[in-house]
């Protein structure tokens, strides 16, 4: 990888915050966008734009091709099988919530279970607690070993012949790590229930097959791997979607209308009701295209290795706390500084032009497992450096030794 070439294709990190050069270190939460994709979505709107299978003129039949291309994207990426299995929708959040309120609400009942873990992010932990509410099955975590792993032990001992779900995060937005998603599956599988994967932090990172995994439902967002913000998608087996119901009504999704009852198309479209986020899916499949050049496994790599060297050279100051394990880990470092609240990190780290996250990251169970009220996230990308890190790094230095001051 030729970072140096990669960079010059991000517009936004060539600019100074508070009188220094950024560094942009919250790929966690959104990535930067590369001019491909920012040119994509510009050319949809000044040559194509149109509403996508309705109108029969020039503009709209252009606008139906690049969305449906995208799709085809996105199936290929994930090595999905059908085009029809790729449901578009807003992010991760809908396409979870999508699983939990279709899905679920229609198999599960009393006696059930729904499996998870402590270290899910909100949007793959609310709609399963809406869930076992609406339908009297219970909610069940999967326990975490002290560095934050889960054990394959005690998945076999937490999913039963009762359970219908689980649903898992296949890399943790706060601790960094991997599930191993493929075992888990296996174990789901053989006691009959099915396999839910939060793929929001995992997709932009690592080369991802769902045929060689065989979960049954997988959802990610495109903000967070160089796409457009708004639009995401969810996988599902042809079977279970065949089977499910939708949970919005509206033009575009329907194929008869009556009076008092109105039938569904074929999938994906009957999920899919109303002006869907034509632009945003153009940008996506730029986003694809953009990273599928690159290659996943380099970006992976790369990104594997700036997480080696972070945690290595955070580790070695005085007074920080890493959180999640050394080894195993995606390219973000969770950590404290010792007596300085994470918000007042972030905002000295800003003041030099580092960008990170600071709060409780949407995993509230996860913080009071870790027995903390909020940690300080750097999360790096494909145009991040080492360079990047020693600035990181140099900076709590100082925050350190200000607030050391204060304090004194």
């Amino acid at each position: 990888m030729n970072i140096n070439a990669i960079r010059e294709q991000f517009p936004i990190l060539h600019q100074e915050i508070n009188g220094h050069p950024l560094v942009y270190l919250d790929s966690a939460a959104s990535s930067q966008k590369p001019r491909s994709v920012i040119d994509a979505v510009k050319r949809y709107y000044e040559l194509d734009n149109a509403n996508v299978h309705r109108g029969v003129h020039t503009l709209g039949s252009r606008a139906t091709d690049a969305y449906e291309g995208a799709r085809e994207k996105v199936a290929k990426l994930l090595n999905a099988g059908a085009p029809e299995q790729i449901i578009f929708t807003r992010g991760t959040t809908t396409g979870l919530n999508l699983v939990a309120s279709s899905y679920a609400r229609s198999v599960c009942k009393e006696g059930d279970e729904i499996v998870i873990t402590p270290m899910e992010h909100h949007s793959n932990l609310i709609p399963w607690q809406q869930a076992a509410k609406a339908t009297g099955a219970t909610l069940k975590y999967i326990p975490m070993q002290p560095d934050g792993t889960i054990s394959l032990e005690d998945v076999e001992k937490t999913i039963t012949p009762q359970t219908k779900v689980v649903s898992i995060t296949y890399v943790s937005n706060v601790l960094g790590l991997i599930n191993p998603i493929k075992e888990i599956t296996r174990i789901a599988h053989r006691n009959g229930a099915i396999m839910v994967v939060d793929g929001a932090q995992s997709t932009p990172h690592m080369k991802i097959d769902l045929q060689d995994l065989d979960v049954d439902f997988y959802a990610f967002s495109g903000h967070k791997m160089c796409g457009p913000t708004g639009i995401g998608a969810l996988y599902g087996k042809k079977s279970l979607l065949n089977n499910m119901e939708p949970i919005e009504y509206g033009g575009e999704m329907i194929d008869f209308v009556d009076l008092y009852e109105s039938t569904w198309k074929e999938i994906p479209y009957r999920f899919e009701g109303g002006t869907p986020i034509i632009a945003g899916a153009v940008g996506l499949g730029a986003a694809i295209d953009f990273l599928q050049e690159i290659g996943l496994d380099e970006i992976d790599q790369h990104e594997r290795r700036l997480a080696t060297y972070a945690y290595e050279k955070l580790s070695s100051l005085e007074g920080i706390t890493l959180y999640g394990p050394k080894e195993n880990r995606v390219g973000l470092v969770t950590f404290n500084l010792e007596d300085v609240h994470p918000h007042d990190v972030a905002t000295v780290l800003d003041s030099k032009g580092i960008a990170v996250r600071a709060g409780h990251h949407c995993c509230q169970p996860l913080m009071r497992w870790l027995n903390v009220s909020a940690t300080a996230r750097a999360s790096f990308y494909l145009y991040n450096t080492e360079n990047d890190i020693d600035r990181l790094a140099d900076a709590l230095l100082q925050t350190k030794e200000f607030f050391g001051h204060a304090i004194g």
